[in-house]
């Protein structure tokens, strides 16, 4: 009998991470966003979701962890730095670039599955 294929602690992960990232995506479209893009990748890195609410884009960076706090506890300066430089690269592609109406939020899942939707979490200081 073939057994099942042994996940590392990383494909776990990526997996875990991947669902977090769904689930999030359908608690926003709920709330009437459209998604624009997932995983967008650029040179300067990784937007985990872009959304659109009427002319406003959301970029969401999503934080899974056992608990709100220590999902929280993950995002990083260096992360912080990616989410812009990628929000910029993005938004050289569309027609308003800089103009347009942004929004940065974190989307934190907990264990259970529970979403907290931190909007404007990210912001320029």
């Amino acid at each position: 009998m073939a057994q099942p294929p042994r996940y590392t602690k990383g494909q776990m992960a990526y997996h875990a991470g991947a669902a977090a990232e769904h689930s999030v995506l359908r608690h926003y479209q709920a709330l009437g966003y459209r998604a624009v893009a997932e995983r967008w990748k650029s040179a300067a890195g990784e937007i985990d979701l872009i959304l659109q609410k009427d002319t406003q884009l959301v970029f969401v960076e999503v934080k899974h962890s056992r608990s709100f706090a220590t999902a929280a506890a993950r995002l990083s300066p260096r992360q912080v730095a990616r989410i812009y430089a990628s929000a910029e690269a993005f938004l050289a592609t569309t027609s308003r670039g800089a103009l347009s109406e942004t929004r940065f939020d974190v989307a934190l899942v907990d264990g259970q599955g529970r979403i907290e939707i931190l909007e404007n979490a990210i912001g320029l200081g």
